[in-house]
Formats: structure tokens, C-alpha cells, sequence
């Protein structure tokens, strides 16, 4: 038998927890198989408790034929209705080949080995499809998963390790969709001057800077737990705490692209947004991007419909939101990164943050295309436009962005904002499912 299924006990948290590997075909899955990990999977979510999988499978046992198709599609069935009631984390230990390595992308969390690989069709077919001779490791290997498609939440050396890292992300997750998120201890006073984020932020609209010290300096000390790190870096998401209480956190990364958003940013973006709201962790958002990153490529890979899957999981988000504008807000990324308009229930702006439609330099240059500006004329047109339509103040006097803080106080307006915010409930509309942009 390649599958085994308990509820058990994982460093004190109850789990259900099911492995896939070994027996006489390298953990193909059979009917056998699939029917105990079903039953695991719904079990678990009866139960209420996550469920956590270790996989090691070189996919359907072709020895029963067509039945160990639909085995491994009941399993999948049983993610599906899984997802979004209980958290799913799979670690990847071996090979997840053929179709079974589609319930990866099933689940919210996957931590692979480092010299696990997980495809769905093989070097072989690669070859004889395309031509083309490559291994296991560049088709479908950790590193490959972890950079290129973002598949790997994080890359561990060995199962023990994967499971504990699988494991520090459920610890910031309640449960089930019914709970609340487990609160953690925490002796970093809400109230802290938020120092070293001030000092972080060039004034330079320009220059760039690690976000990651923006937000590690806000939430509490040391809790900040990075998702899919290597993958889109243009946008930094992850799991923190603020006063004790798990927030998702996402926010523009000037350190790469210069914070602009692309495709691989929003859909990593959206995924997490997602995650945090079906699972009740408030989100904290922050604002530093110039745009949607241009070019014919991007557009015609689908930048449209991608960038609709972030604003999709922002609108559609009911926990408690807030956003924080560091410099640059710009055009439609501005709205798209939790704006009043999208919902945010708490917008804040530090005093030389800019939001507008667009910069100053590239305003005028519309605004005045027929006409032959000396560079004095240009300069003073873009400092006029630069008073009158980027600062925050006209945000916040139209009511699209709530106040201006000071930068060093950050720390404490967001712990505040989510603590008014705690008891948020939000009604929606009776329906199916909501058809989103994927």
C-alpha cells in the first residue's frame, strides 16, 4: 500500500495528515490509494483541522487502469471542497509526476525538498513533443518551482524540515474557516516608534530600497514569515503579527522593477490575498509602485486579466483592511493596491507620498504634447503640477485616503486601525461563486 492517513498530533497541532509514497510502484496511486486519502481529506474537513500531505508519487498505477485516474480525481474533488473551509499543505518529498501533480496547485501551501521534481508531463514527451532534452531537475525541480512558477512556498533540505516550515505557516492560520486566527504572544509594545522604516524610504521618488525593512520594522519583532520569496519580487507578501494578531502583509518592492506591477506580481499578490481572506487574517498593504510594468509583451501574455485577478481579491476581500501609501501611488496599480475605492476599510499616507494618476514629469508631458516647453517652463509647470494634484493632502481632502501620519508613528496607526476593525463582519451577496479572472 503507497498511502497511509491519521489524524495525528504535529508539534501540537492537530492535523490530518496523509502520505503518499513507497509500495510497489514508487507511490502511484491506485483506487486503493485514493480512497484513503479521500477519506482523510474529508474527515479532516468535517473535522475542522487542517490537513497536511507528504507526496512522494510517480502518479496513476497504470496496473488498474482507468480507475486510478478517477481515484486520484476524487481526491482532487476532495481538495476542491476542502479549500477555503480547512488549510491544505502539501510537502513534496520525491516525484510528483502526471496528473496527481496537479493537487499541488490545489493547495494553499507547498513545501518541496530540494531535490524533489514535480511535472506533469515528462522529459520524455518533452523530447518527443518538442524536440527539446531535459532532465527532471530543469523541468520540474525545486529550484524551478521556487523562482519560475511560484509553485514552492519555500524549498526545505529534507522532509523533516519541509514539514516544519509547512507547519510555521499553519501556525499563523486558524484551523478552519470558522475560527479565528491563533494569536501569538508578543512583548513589542503596539506603541514603538517606527524608527528604521522611516529611515528606509529614500525621499528620492527614484531611488530604490528593501521594502522588507519597511515591513519588519512594523510588525512585530520578528515575525514576519516571507511567501514564495524567490518568485515575483517586484511584490513582497507574507504572514506577520501585529499586537499578536496574524495579518497578511503584501507590498510593493521598489528593489525590483522599481515596484511596478507585472503579471507574476499580481497573481502572486491575488493568491495571497485570498489565502488571508478565506482563512480570516487581516491585511496590511503597502503602497510604493509607479504603474503596471508596459511593454507589448506583457500585454499580450494577459496583463489585463491578470491584473484583474489582484483587484478581484482585494474587492472581494471581507477581513479587515488597511494600506499604507510609503511614496509613489500612481494610476490604476494605486487603486489596484487596496484604495479606498477597492474597499480598504483604513487608508493612511506618510506626508511625502505622492498619489496621483501619474507623476509630475509625465503629466505635464500629456498635458502639454503640442507645445515646445524650455526646460525652465517644463520644470516650473511640473512643480505646479506636483503641488496641486500629487500630495496627499488632495487625497485625504477628497476623502480617498483617511489621514496623513508621520512616518515614525506607522507601528502604532496600523495596530490601532486593526484593532477598531477586529469585529468587522461584511454581508455578501447569495450566489454560487463569484467567476474570477484566472
Amino acid at each position: 500500500m503507497a498511502a497511509t492517513a491519521e489524524i495525528a498530533d504535529l508539534h501540537g497541532r492537530r492535523v490530518g495528515l496523509f502520505r503518499i509514497s513507497g509500495g510497489q510502484h514508487a507511490g502511484a496511486i491506485g483506487p486503493a490509494e485514493g480512497e484513503i486519502v479521500e477519506r482523510l481529506v474529508r474527515t479532516a474537513t468535517d473535522l475542522g483541522v487542517p490537513v497536511v500531505g507528504v507526496v512522494s508519487t510517480s502518479g496513476a498505477d497504470i496496473g488498474h487502469g482507468v480507475a486510478s485516474l478517477h481515484a486520484w480525481g476524487r481526491v482532487a474533488r476532495a481538495l476542491a471542497d476542502a479549500s477555503g473551509v480547512v488549510p491544505i499543505a502539501l510537502v513534496v518529498s520525491g516525484a510528483c509526476l502526471s496528473g496527481p501533480a496537479l493537487m499541488l496547485g490545489m493547495a494553499d501551501v507547498v513545501v518541496m525538498v530540494r531535490s524533489a521534481f514535480a511535472y506533469v508531463s515528462g522529459p520524455d514527451a518533452v523530447l518527443r513533443f518538442t524536440g527539446a532534452d531535459v532532465g527532471h531537475t530543469d523541468l520540474g525541480g525545486s529550484a524551478m518551482h521556487q523562482v519560475r512558477t511560484g509553485l514552492a512556498w519555500a524549498v526545505a533540505p529534507d522532509e523533516d524540515e519541509a514539514l516544519l516550515q509547512a507547519l510555521d505557516v499553519l501556525s499563523y492560520l486558524p484551523s478552519n474557516n470558522g475560527e479565528a486566527p491563533p494569536f501569538h504572544g508578543t512583548a513589542d509594545p503596539v506603541d514603538r516608534p517606527s524608527t528604521a522604516a522611516a529611515a528606509t524610504v529614500p525621499a528620492q521618488a527614484n531611488a530604490s530600497y528593501d521594502v522588507r525593512a519597511v515591513v519588519t520594522d512594523i510588525v512585530d519583532d520578528g515575525s514576519f514569515l516571507e511567501a514564495w520569496a524567490a518568485h515575483a519580487a517586484n511584490v513582497v507578501c507574507g504572514l506577520a503579527t501585529v499586537g499578536g494578531h496574524p495579518v497578511g502583509v503584501v507590498a510593493n518592492q521598489p528593489a525590483a522593477l522599481a515596484g511596478a506591477l507585472d503579471i507574476d506580481g499580481s497573481v502572486k499578490a491575488a493568491r495571497f490575498v485570498q489565502l488571508c481572506d478565506a482563512f480570516n487574517v487581516a491585511l496590511v498593504t503597502f503602497v510604493d509602485t509607479p504603474g503596471f510594468q508596459s511593454g507589448k509583451d506583457t500585454q499580450w501574455r494577459g496583463m489585463i486579466r491578470h491584473g484583474a485577478e489582484l483587484v478581484h481579491a482585494y474587492a472581494a476581500a471581507t477581513v479587515p483592511r488597511v494600506s499604507v501609501v510609503l511614496r509613489k501611488a500612481y494610476g490604476g496599480a494605486y487603486i489596484v493596491m487596496d484604495s479606498q475605492g477597492l474597499g480598504s476599510d483604513a487608508c493612511y499616507a506618510w506626508p511625502a507620498a505622492e498619489v496621483a494618476v501619474m507623476g509630475a514629469a509625465g503629466a505635464v508631458s500629456v498635458l502639454h504634447r503640442k507645445q515646445s516647453l524650455a526646460d525652465d517652463e517644463r520644470r516650473a509647470l511640473e512643480a505646479d503640477y506636483a503641488a496641486r494634484y500629487c500630495t496627499p493632502q488632495q487625497a485625504v481632502e477628497r476623502g480617498l485616503v483617511d489621514a496623513v501620519i508621520e512616518p515614525t508613528s506607522t507601528r502604532r496607526v496600523v495596530a490601532d486601525a486593526l484593532d477598531a476593525l477586529r469585529t468587522k463582519r461584511e454581508r455578501l451577496p447569495r450566489r454560487h461563486h463569484a467567476n474570477t479572472p484566472l
